[in-house]
């Protein structure tokens, strides 16, 4: 009689998800604690130096308050005033004819010298140099163009005469003084400017003005029809900050104010500086303030929606 080996099979492991072969659910770390805890400074900093002092902005516009006295709540006297305010509107012109002239000036010359830029030459050197005055502080750039604008002495006037013409009251001609102030923060962003512009001209592909070329394309027309429509998105983003910072001049303002006639350029950033701390209506400023913040959060939206800021024709 053959006796015969039975070989057994060792028993198949069980599937990952039990015996039921049903895959069980997979762990995910959670990093929301970690992403929260690395988020907390920049949330602690925002609290205190934006949020705290909005809230007490636009608790303070709503009372009638100086350094001298405690708050008093006087709810929306402080608007009702500044609607009838005739030196308000005034200032808000200014700053509107500041804006128009600085925006557009530096706009124009910025996207001129980024296309300059990013046709013919890409130095590094070029690129400092462009950044050279933004780097300089407003306080020097205002006492440097005061002294070469000046009316006797200025450099500008200098060679004005030495062609043949008359010198100017750059600064204390009250119809040259606004332009001449918009002209030197032109003169002062235009190369900052021209680098955001820049580096969104790099984003565009080099092949599309390639075959522009080759369809018998001049540079204007590639400028017109490539690199302006694909530049969108990066140019609304230079607009909406140089219309928030143009809105917030103040330093320029301030240090030629001695000599300019007065309230030429009054600012609306420089009348709230004067309700405050030259007349001490910290209540009537701070809802001058609040009226700023409203009018640049609607032109800012405005700005957005009209630009298609979030779109872009690069796909």
């Amino acid at each position: 009689m053959r006796n015969s080996l039975a070989v057994t099979a060792p028993p198949a492991p069980d599937p990952p998800g039990g015996p039921s072969g049903a895959a069980g659910p997979r762990r995910h770390r959670d990093d929301r604690r970690v992403a929260w805890l690395f988020l907390l400074p920049v949330l602690v900093g925002f609290a205190v130096f934006y949020l705290y002092p909005t809230v007490r902005g636009v608790w303070y516009s709503l009372t009638d308050y100086s350094l001298l006295n405690t708050p008093s709540y006087v709810g929306g006297d402080n608007y009702a005033k500044l609607v009838s305010d005739a030196q308000f509107w005034k200032s808000l012109r200014i700053t509107a004819y500041y804006v128009v002239v600085n925006i557009g000036s530096q706009t124009l010359l910025a996207l001129g010298v980024a296309a300059l830029m990013h046709r013919l030459t890409r130095s590094v050197v070029l690129r400092a140099t462009l950044l050279l005055p933004w780097l300089v502080p407003n306080v020097t750039v205002g006492l440097l163009w005061m002294w070469l604008l000046d009316a006797n002495l200025g450099f500008v006037n200098h060679l004005l005469t030495a062609a043949g013409l008359d010198s100017q009251g750059f600064l204390t001609s009250p119809d040259l003084a606004m332009p001449s102030i918009a002209l030197i923060n032109t003169w002062a962003y235009t190369g900052y400017t021209a680098l955001l512009l820049y580096a969104g001209m790099l984003q565009i592909p080099p092949h599309l003005y390639e075959s522009a070329s080759l369809d018998g394309a001049g540079e204007l027309r590639m400028f017109r029809m490539i690199t302006l429509p694909l530049l969108r998105p990066i140019l609304a983003l230079v607009l909406v900050v140089s219309l928030i910072g143009s809105f917030q001049i103040f330093d320029t303002v301030a240090v030629t104010d001695k000599i300019v006639p007065v309230g030429a350029t009054r600012v609306i950033y420089y009348y709230i500086y004067q309700q405050a701390f030259t007349y001490f209506h910290m209540g009537y400023a701070s809802a001058v303030a609040m009226a700023l913040v409203l009018i640049l959060g609607l032109l800012t939206a405005v700005q957005m929606w009209l630009l298609r800021a979030s779109r872009s024709d690069l796909t």
